[in-house]
């Protein structure tokens, strides 16, 4: 590699750095569980899913009853972009989209040509494959469209997009070279997702966007009305118990997969970042399910508490569940709405 190439994959480096330390404090305090280049590719990872985010987030609060203009085309040259990425390791390429010709300018997305270097340099460093950097895309494009998600099996699939395919990026920067622990990795990532859907209740409504299924509101006598009133009743908490549920089944079924990392500090890292989000459902049970009057966070004397649990006592933190499939409840029109339906 050239030593401009060199200059520029570091500056790219640092600047995914600055927006980790920046935009996502409890992953940023997992991180120093991991050590040298993985670090930094962890760094590089989440500066690419954050670009995209914010892309959207930016022109979503434009206007709060309309496409944002322009972005749909924006989204496709980011996917333009991600390809040229995979130029010269098309075995890592998505099966699914003809690779580019030829390599632009680095203009096409969200992302600093530094980032991009970066970005790169992780792929071919890791074998990061190209598909679930594509569905994060796919993800974002929902958003252009979807405001309401009529039952799970449709948010699970959102969740999928924005969330669990990150645990298939990160995988291999974590050492997972088993097949089956892609599973458990994309589930920490839905896991993380309904945590944050949960948490974040009030600000998604106050850009007329409702995460939540409207089937299940309905199953425990809850309309879209309730939400914006803010109330916490009998009927609410039994629907945040349910969705609770489902999360720490998802967090469960993921920590099966952590024994298949096999990186130094990687199985840390993954326990602290799933016990740290997984204690904001903690937080949100001790407040009586109202997610209404601010964002509930994890203080960081807790985080150093996990951290320091994990050190000393890794397997007593986010253990493997003993039985293989973890359920949640029925609902209480009878229906079943499991994990995975």
């Amino acid at each position: 590699m050239k030593s401009h190439d060199n200059t520029l994959v570091t500056r790219g480096y640092e600047m995914a750095e600055r927006v980790t330390r920046y935009h996502a404090k409890s992953f940023f305090f997992a991180s120093f569980m991991l050590v040298g280049m993985r670090r930094k590719a962890a760094f590089a990872l989440y500066a690419y899913c954050r670009r995209l985010d914010d892309m959207v987030d930016v022109a979503d609060g434009a206007d709060q009853g309309a496409v944002p203009e322009g972005l749909a085309e924006r989204l496709v040259r980011a996917r333009r972009a991600v390809a040229e990425l995979f130029l010269e390791t098309p075995e890592l390429g998505d099966p699914r989209m003809l690779p580019p010709v030829t390599r632009s300018s680095g203009g096409d997305g969200p992302w600093d040509p530094a980032e991009l270097a970066a970005l790169r340099d992780c792929i071919r460093r890791y074998r990061v494959p190209e598909q679930p950097m594509q569905d994060l895309i796919s993800g974002m494009e929902m958003d252009l469209t979807r405001r309401r998600y009529a039952s799970w099996a449709e948010l699970d699939l959102y969740c999928f997009r924005v969330a669990g395919v990150v645990g298939l990026m990160m995988a291999p920067m974590l050492g997972c070279s088993e097949e089956w622990a892609l599973g458990p990795a994309a589930d920490l990532g839905r896991a993380m997702q309904l945590t944050n859907i949960l948490r974040d209740v009030k600000e998604d409504l106050d850009r007329d966007r409702v995460y939540l299924p409207l089937d299940e509101l309905a199953a425990f006598g809850l309309t879209v009305d309730d939400l914006r009133a803010g109330v916490v009743d009998d009927r609410w908490r039994g629907f945040m118990r349910y969705q609770i549920a489902r999360a720490r089944a998802y967090y469960a079924r993921a920590a099966a997969g952590i024994p298949a990392l096999s990186g130094f500090g990687c199985q840390r890292m993954v326990k602290l970042m799933g016990s740290i989000y997984g204690d904001i459902l903690r937080v949100i049970e001790r407040n009586d399910f109202d997610v209404f009057q601010g964002r509930l966070s994890v203080p960081g004397s807790r985080k150093l508490a996990l951290a320091t649990a994990i050190l000393v006592r890794p397997s007593a933190v986010l253990p493997a569940p003993s039985a293989p499939e973890v359920s949640v409840p029925l609902l209480p029109t009878g229906f079943t709405t499991g994990v995975g339906s």
